[in-house]
This record gives C-alpha cells, structure tokens and sequence, in this order.
C-alpha cells in the first residue's frame, strides 16, 4: 500500500499553464499519475498537450473527478490557491511553492484546520510526494524511486529526499511512499503526520526520516516514535555544523536562544529508540541493514 497518494489519485495542477506547472505536470503524468486538468484563471477552455484547462478549480473538479491539487503558482497567490483546492473539495494539497509569507502560512494552515479538516495539504516549499510505481505529485525524479517496498521515507529537506530515494534504490531496496514535508515553519503535514500513516500501512516495514535544524519537529517525531511506532526509525539530521542565529537552507531551519539544534534533535531520537546516523550515506546504508534483518530486501530473498 501506500500513504495519501496512489494509483487511483486524480490530480489538477493549479498553474500548469507557466513554465514550471507545465514541465513538472507533464513530467507527472509520463510517470503514470492521473493529471487530469489544469487551472489558470482567464485561460479556461484551453489546454496544454491536451490537458484541459479550467478558470477556478472547483470547475475542474466538478468535470473531472479530481481529488487532489498541485500548487504550482507564484507565491503571492499560493495562499489563496490552498484554500480555493480545500472549498472544492480537494482531500490533497501539494504546494511546491516557495518563499510564502509566514503570516499567510500560518493563517492557511489554521483555515485548513478549522474548516477544512478533510483536507491535507503537504508543503509549502517542499518537493511534494511520490508513491513508486503509482504516483508522483511534485517535483521529484521518479527515475531515482524503486516500486515494492519495504521503506517509507518522510524528509523536510528536498535535496535530501531524492538522495535518500537514489542511495536506497540503487541498492534495491523499494519505497512505499516517499514525502517531502518541506522546510517552512508552518507545513501542513509534519513528521508525526507521516509516522502515524506509515506505522498503520501494512506494506510500510520501516520507517526514514530526514531532519534538519529548527523548530521542534524532530523532538515531537522522537515522542511519537517512543509512544506509538512499533516499525524500526531510521534518521539523519543536518545543520550539525550551522553556526548559532544563521539560517540554513529553509525559513525554518535556524538555531535560536540555544534551541532547535542538531544535536538536542539527534538526543531526542536517539533515546526513543531509533537509529540516528550521522550522514545520509550512512542512513542509507543501515536501512539497508535493516531491512536484511527483517528478510525482505530483495537480495535476502532471492
């Protein structure tokens, strides 16, 4: 099985007529994942290698069947585009989009709570989510993912993310569901989110998760893990060399007044019991190990 997206997804890209809606929406679409519409206010009635394309996304969906979006639009209407996918409907919001204001961050993600809670939404700024093999929503290489299993992966770096889903496929070892949670203060799936799905999927036999520095995350991640994970938890942490006040990479990687740093992070889940490592090449090779000791990489059973 797999988490929040799969074979049967049918998915409208909010701004696939731009550049970076259109590679990455076709691009979705040769992997196999059902794009079945696109949305551009003032460009309904056209369409991009025969993608129909509709004014408001609640048109989209009431002709499609849609049931997820992909937010491909500039930052300062990414806000408004989340909340517009919930009010049609939408059971599944990936917004790629970077650099949104923290304050229409947080009030989109406390609206999709209040009134929207049949809605996830997964980013911002993140490189969305692919199930290998079934679908890809985002902007990630489906060339570098592997089908069958046993591993779920759940990354706030992007980068990060598609060398975790490289190293472990390169060695044969499959992915369930690979999500990329973003990096932004105020995401709107977190690590616990992604915990809870991959520990109730029958299919997921083990767990990656990819930290960085900032926020909290990681150490609500740890007291899950130690409360309510029965899987094995691979993680890695970066930012164990970022200098205090500076920011790494993402809005919300930044180590203040002595909180947020990798190594209390790295303390955290270590002491709920899961396997902290200390590169991603070495993550890799221990759920390679892993994954042995439980006889289901594909050399262990051939």
């Amino acid at each position: 099985m797999t988490i929040f997206a799969d074979k049967n997804t049918k998915v409208v890209v909010q701004g696939l007529t731009g550049s970076q809606g259109r590679f990455h929406g076709l691009r979705n679409r040769a992997y196999g994942t059902q794009v079945v519409a696109g949305v551009t206010p003032g460009k309904g009635g056209t369409d991009v290698e025969g993608i129909g394309v509709f004014d408001s996304v609640s048109e989209a969906f009431a002709a499609t069947g849609a049931d997820a979006t992909m937010v491909m639009v500039p930052a300062r209407s990414a806000a408004s585009a989340i909340i517009d996918a919930a009010a049609a409907g939408a059971r599944l919001v990936v917004c790629i989009t970077e650099g949104i204001p923290l304050h229409d961050q947080a009030k989109t993600v406390a609206t999709l709570q209040a009134e929207y809670p049949g809605t996830r939404l997964i980013g911002p700024n993140c490189p969305g989510i692919i199930s290998p093999g079934e679908c890809n929503i985002g902007i990630t290489a489906g060339e570098i993912a592997l089908a069958g299993g046993p591993v779920g992966i759940v990354s706030r770096s992007g980068t990060l993310t598609y060398q975790a889903l490289y190293e472990l496929s390169r060695k044969g070892v499959g992915q369930t569901t690979c999500v990329g949670i973003g990096g932004d203060p105020f995401p709107g799936t977190r690590f616990v989110d992604c915990l809870a799905a991959f520990e109730k999927d029958p299919d997921t036999h083990a767990i990656m998760l990819i930290g960085e520095i900032g926020g909290a995350d990681e150490e609500a991640a740890a007291e899950f893990v130690a409360s309510s994970v029965t899987k094995p938890v691979v993680a890695y942490v970066a930012g164990a060399t970022a200098p205090p006040g500076r920011r790494m990479g993402h809005a919300g990687a930044i180590v203040s007044a002595g909180k947020g740093g990798a190594g209390s992070k790295m303390r955290a889940l270590s002491e709920a019991g899961v396997t902290v490592c200390s590169d991603p090449c070495q993550a890799a090779l221990t759920m390679v190990s892993v994954v042995d000791s439980l006889s289901m990489h594909p050399m262990s059973l051939a």
